[in-house]
């Protein structure tokens, strides 16, 4: 085998840009948990569970 086919066939290395992906993945889900949990829609869907949750129909 010539030395530049070894050299693409050669996996050092994959599991630093594999640790990579996954810390930008991470990093996104984290960013739309965010946005989701800070946003309005939340906070008003939050607010009226808790409003019926506490109200007592007599």
């Amino acid at each position: 085998m010539s030395q530049s086919r070894e050299k693409v066939l050669d996996d050092s290395g994959t599991s630093t840009v594999e640790y990579a992906i996954a810390s930008i993945a991470a990093a996104g889900l984290a960013m739309l948990l965010y946005s989701l949990l800070t946003g309005d829609w939340t906070l008003n869907h939050l607010q009226g569970l808790l409003q019926r949750a506490f109200t007592v129909d007599a």
